[in-house]
């Protein structure tokens, strides 16, 4: 009886921080979040003597804190799409090993892509999470990025030429229905760059990602500076899905390239790593997370965080992910 008691004491105490923790959170509002663009005022509090790192690779982070209902809807959204990170090295060299034979480079590959011109641009932003900074001037070489991204219908294509493992919600290796000109979807980073390999390209580095997505002039989305509902497949548009490619020509970058904000998250070829000049530690940093960009249908708005859309948003995360609303697009 005396350990019995002794035990649930022990457990009682357990607790005791977070009943302290929960004393004193303050809930986000309406008023934190920039009116035009739904950007978070998240440094007014997440200073750097303060707890603001936000963890990517966890699932809750600012809900738990910020929604003091985290409602069932959200619940339920993301029961569904919880990320899954499930291969093996093994695997992942067997697969490499599949992807072997490529298609041959020619012109008419680069019919649906987009030619880059090399020079310097803006990269990066002041004004956002401390891993998005600082603001610096980054030079590329000309390279080609494609226009769309990467479709079920030609995933398909590789999948049946190089015998390689189509993505786990394809029943009997069909595309779901309707989806033929979808982004492909629970793709991890291994398949990403298995693909593109396979077609004799790459996946594109972040310079090339947000050079190809907001050009010269520093903008903040591919279309310009203020957030438009209507010209990207963001959670503010109410979708919850994904779209066709190409669907909003509105929301197409200065080169011309298609679904740079919104539809998908896009692996990229770099590790997660600070930018020149970036003196904000994060323990994440390092060769264990590959970098996403651009947001997607499915993003931070459900944290109640803001949008992920802009342009020099990055986030990482264990290239091993499959999930929902990841994809990508190849570069040359």
């Amino acid at each position: 009886m005396i350990y019995r008691i002794s035990h649930i004491a022990y457990r009682i105490s357990l607790l005791a921080p977070c009943f302290l923790l929960l004393a004193h959170i303050t809930y986000a509002s309406p008023n934190d979040y920039h009116p035009v663009t739904g950007e978070p005022k998240c440094m007014d509090c997440h200073t750097p003597d303060r707890r603001y790192s936000i963890d990517y690779t966890r699932e809750d982070t600012c809900g738990e804190c910020h929604d003091p209902v985290f409602s069932d809807r959200y619940a339920e959204i993301d029961s569904r799409y919880k990320t899954e990170a499930i291969h093996s090295k093994q695997e992942t060299v067997e697969k490499r090993q599949k992807s072997g034979s490529k298609k041959s480079g020619t012109e008419s590959e680069r019919k649906d892509m987009v030619l880059v011109p090399a020079g310097e641009f803006t990269m990066g932003s002041n004004d956002w999470w401390p891993k998005s900074g600082p603001e610096h001037k980054k030079s590329v070489n000309a390279f080609y990025i494609d226009k769309y991204e990467v479709t079920n219908k030609k995933y398909k294509t590789f999948v049946d030429s190089a015998g390689y493992k189509p993505p786990d919600h394809w029943e009997g290796n069909k595309i779901p229905a309707g989806r033929e000109n979808h982004p492909v979807v629970y793709v991890s980073w291994f398949d990403a760059d298995a693909y593109c390999r396979w077609t004799g390209k790459k996946l594109p580095t972040e310079a090339e990602w947000e050079k190809a997505a907001r050009g010269t002039d520093k903008r903040a989305f591919p279309w310009g500076d203020k957030f438009r509902r209507e010209n990207a497949n963001t959670p503010q548009l109410g979708k919850e899905d994904t779209m066709p490619v190409g669907s909003f020509e509105k929301g197409k970058s200065p080169y011309g390239v298609y679904d740079m904000a919104g539809n998908v998250w896009e692996w990229t070829s770099d590790w997660f790593l600070p930018y020149p000049g970036n003196t904000h530690p994060d323990e994440n940093y390092g060769e264990m997370y590959r970098v996403v960009r651009g947001g997607s249908w499915y993003d931070c708005t459900y944290y109640r965080c803001g949008i992920s859309a802009p342009t020099y948003n990055r986030i990482f995360f264990n290239p091993s992910t499959r999930n929902n609303n990841f994809g990508f697009r190849c570069a040359k």
